[in-house]
């Protein structure tokens, strides 16, 4: 099962340059509500609780931004030590959209704030934390795509803040 899950990825990686789609004014609210639709499973059984602002509409490959956050959402989940809480907001900037996936986690030590978008860049074992160390750079990689920029304010024990930027045009 965890080749086929990392193979997965690795395909959905490499598809990143090859399987475009075209930009699309999407609202992020209803994008949003599909991923939680899609995370019902996982949200009820770690019994997430997850917030959003309003979230803007955005000139975007709607099916890469759904990637992102289901990826930072997942992540947000996964990595807690009690009950997962997880804020998703907007904020308007020059020329772009800040968004922020934000939660109450395990936090990332700065030391390694860069390390975790490479690929197979993992933290922890398979046996703490499941995952193929893929998920960080797939959203990089997207978010690059969108000429925007993604990154992460984080401490050990003090959650963490993850930030991506979406051009206004």
């Amino acid at each position: 099962q965890r080749m086929k899950d990392l193979i997965d990825d690795l395909l959905a990686f490499s598809h990143l340059n090859t399987e475009k789609n075209e930009f699309h004014l999407t609202d992020l609210n209803q994008l949003l509500d599909n991923v939680l639709i899609n995370l019902k499973s996982s949200i009820n059984e770690e019994h997430a609780r997850i917030i959003h602002d309003n979230l803007p509409t955005v000139n975007c490959d709607s099916s890469q931004l759904y990637q992102v956050f289901q990826n930072l959402i997942s992540n947000s989940i996964k990595f807690h030590h009690t009950t997962p809480g997880i804020h998703i907001s907007a904020e308007e900037s020059e020329g772009e959209w800040i968004i922020s996936v934000s939660d109450e986690g395990i936090g990332i030590d700065p030391d390694h704030h860069q390390k975790i978008f490479e690929v197979f860049r993992r933290l922890h074992t398979r046996q703490e934390y499941a995952g193929s160390g893929i998920g960080l750079s797939i959203c990089k990689r997207i978010i690059e795509r969108h000429q925007g920029r993604i990154w992460v304010e984080s401490e050990p024990g003090k959650g963490a803040n993850f930030y991506f930027t979406i051009p206004k045009n």
